[in-house]
């Protein structure tokens, strides 16, 4: 059963940094390319950033988080990370990883195309 666990989440000011982390089990981790949402309320599920499987040298950020959020992944720890610099009050939301629904597949923006989610981390920008 594969189940994915978000963790990092949190209350902070604008301009402040958080890492999100997204714990994997219940699949060859390494062989699924991921990717980050999120969903703020009133609004629909947003792209977030999104890298490829294996060594996961390539990735696609929105045009709203490039240049402040990273994205990367420890195929040794099952787990991929989110960071997030030079937070804004608009960076508000809930985020969620997931994973392709296929292995070998390519990163992809639309969220249909994800097969397991996590539970969601709340982050809130605020000062």
């Amino acid at each position: 059963q594969v189940q994915l666990v978000e963790s990092g989440g949190g209350l902070v000011q604008p301009g402040d940094s958080l890492r999100l982390s997204c714990a994997a089990s219940g699949l060859t981790f390494s062989r699924y390319s991921m990717g980050w949402f999120r969903q703020s309320p009133g609004k629909g599920r947003e792209f977030v950033t999104a890298i490829s499987w294996g060594a996961g040298n390539t990735r696609y950020h929105s045009d709203s988080v490039r240049g402040r959020f990273t994205i990367s992944r420890d195929n040794e720890k099952n787990t991929m990370y989110l960071q997030m610099n030079s937070l804004k009050p608009e960076d508000t939301a809930v985020y969620y990883c997931a994973t392709d629904k296929n292995p070998w597949g390519v990163p992809q923006r639309d969220w249909t195309k994800y097969g397991y989610w996590g539970q969601g981390t709340q982050v809130t920008v605020s000062s």
